[in-house]
């Protein structure tokens, strides 16, 4: 049977055919500025190169520091720890760094090095002083660890061929490399994995002004405009993170293509946009503003259990601990106490809820 071809027709919205939810008042067809591959685009929102970095400035002129010395001394750039919350930057500044050196670069996951045979493509594969980035390097096995400390310590790996009587080890030397390792639990990494790191670097949250400038660069990326209290906007429902600032610029500007003959992200538009999200001027979300109002109603305001509340909400206690306290906690909506989690007046007052006035208030707990 001879294959038929499905051809599929490009609709076109013609302007006396408005959006159900964003009319198109200009008598003009809605043109489509965003006429390249999305994806290429959005790859491209990653800095390329350390100047292009925004935020994060005493980190990046120690990094700045660390490059220009070790380019001087013509030497191999010492191991290197990143640690901080997730979507703070971590990758961008481990992918920039041999861009600076201009060396190569392997990316490989500590969840998916099961083994040390896992583990050692990558070593003997290093070029001169190339850079291994193993994310999650917490959650490398044990055996994998100790496999890479000599790789890291001496530059060279042991390899046991053969059982028993007839076993045999060689030693392959490797090439100088760098490991960059980063992680979202610094404390579980084990003394010595921690102690072989030359340099370690800690990010934090982003302050609302360095994301504001993170949207404006990105959305000219995207080859759409921004106004600048759109971006404002944006930044402060981002929870001081530069990946969900970007995320949320992604879904604004689909609004925008809807909503706007040019494109342009408009501070109304950015609003509706982000309304429509269930994402309120705090940057709370649902499942966020639901934790709250599981324990002030369930739990008359707490304290209350880390189990409790996930039965309640029918959320795994991992989910709510990794992903929703930590914002929660930053923002003084929540406290944490020996005998559970606690709302503040904070929460209450964000809610437009009435705090209790009796002894088991969060306000009167001690």
């Amino acid at each position: 049977m001879a294959r038929q071809r499905v051809v599929q027709r490009k609709q076109t919205v013609a302007a006396d055919e408005p959006h159900p939810h964003f009319p198109v008042t200009d008598s003009a067809v809605v043109p489509t500025p965003f006429d390249s591959n999305d994806r290429e685009i959005d790859e491209a929102l990653r800095p390329t190169s350390l100047s292009q970095v925004v935020g994060q400035s005493k980190v990046v002129e120690r990094i700045r520091v660390m490059l220009d010395a070790t380019m001087k001394r013509g030497d191999t750039l010492g191991h290197l720890l990143l640690d901080g919350p997730p979507g703070i930057g971590k990758t961008t500044l481990a992918t920039v760094i041999p861009r600076e050196l201009g060396v190569d670069i392997q990316i490989c996951a500590g969840p998916a090095m099961q083994a040390p045979k896992d583990l050692l493509p990558y070593l003997t594969n290093a070029t001169e002083r190339s850079v291994l980035f193993i994310d999650e390097v917490h959650r490398l096995p044990a055996a994998v660890e100790e496999f890479l400390y000599p790789a890291m310590e001496d530059f060279r790996v042991d390899i046991a061929l053969g059982d028993g009587l007839n076993a045999r080890t060689i030693n392959m030397q490797l090439k100088p490399f760098t490991v960059i390792g980063a992680t979202t639990r610094a404390g579980m990494l084990t003394a010595p994995m921690r102690d072989r790191f030359v340099y370690r670097e800690h990010l934090d949250f982003y302050e609302e002004l360095d994301l504001v400038e993170i949207v404006t660069r990105n959305a000219v990326k995207l080859r759409t405009t921004v106004t600048d209290e759109a971006a404002e906007e944006i930044a402060r429902r981002s929870q001081g993170t530069p990946r969900k600032a970007n995320n949320l610029l992604l879904r604004t500007r689909d609004f925008a293509t809807l909503g706007h003959p040019t494109g342009e992200i408009t501070t109304e538009i950015a609003r509706n946009a982000l309304d429509k999200l269930e994402i309120d001027r705090l940057g709370l979300e649902r499942q966020d503003r639901r934790y709250l109002e599981t324990i002030i109603r369930v739990f008359n305001g707490g304290p209350a259990g880390l189990r409790a509340m996930a039965h309640s909400m029918s959320v795994p206690p991992d989910t709510l601990e990794d992903d929703v306290e930590p914002f929660l906690l930053r923002s003084g909506l929540i406290q944490r106490t020996p005998r559970g989690r606690v709302v503040t007046e904070a929460a209450y007052e964000h809610l437009g809820l009435t705090s209790p006035s009796d002894s088991t208030g969060p306000g009167t707990l001690f």
